[in-house]
């Protein structure tokens, strides 16, 4: 609540990484991994990347899974302990905007200056 007692909302910020980005984990105990965007939560800020932070789930025989049995699957992390590589110098590096002729925005790499949007 706020001063005179009015709720006040929180707008989300609009994640700058993308499905199927190549980020590098930047902090925690996956520090220097590299991997795929696999899914994006913008609600929560969280990300599920291939073949990080991987954990083991005990699961019963289903449609999923015909076996069942311990399964290996990559839980999600926080937005902020990844980092976007750039494509062309690549390198870790923070995400810029830039709006082109048409109108249009795109991301573009802060040290090379390159489109990550293709």
């Amino acid at each position: 609540m706020g001063k005179d007692g009015v709720v006040q909302v929180q707008k989300k910020k609009h994640p700058l990484i993308k499905k199927n980005d190549k980020v590098i984990v930047i902090s925690g105990k996956e520090k220097g991994k590299i991997g795929a965007v696999l899914k994006v939560d913008s609600e929560k800020g969280r990300v599920i990347v291939e073949k990080v932070n991987m954990v083991k789930r005990h699961a019963k025989p289903g449609a999923k899974t015909a076996q069942g049995g311990i399964i290996e699957k990559e839980a999600p992390l926080h937005i902020s302990n990844l980092m976007l590589v750039c494509s062309k110098c690549a390198e870790p590096t923070r995400i810029g905007k830039r709006i082109l002729e048409d109108g249009s925005r795109m991301r573009i790499c802060k040290k090379c200056g390159e489109l990550l949007d293709t």
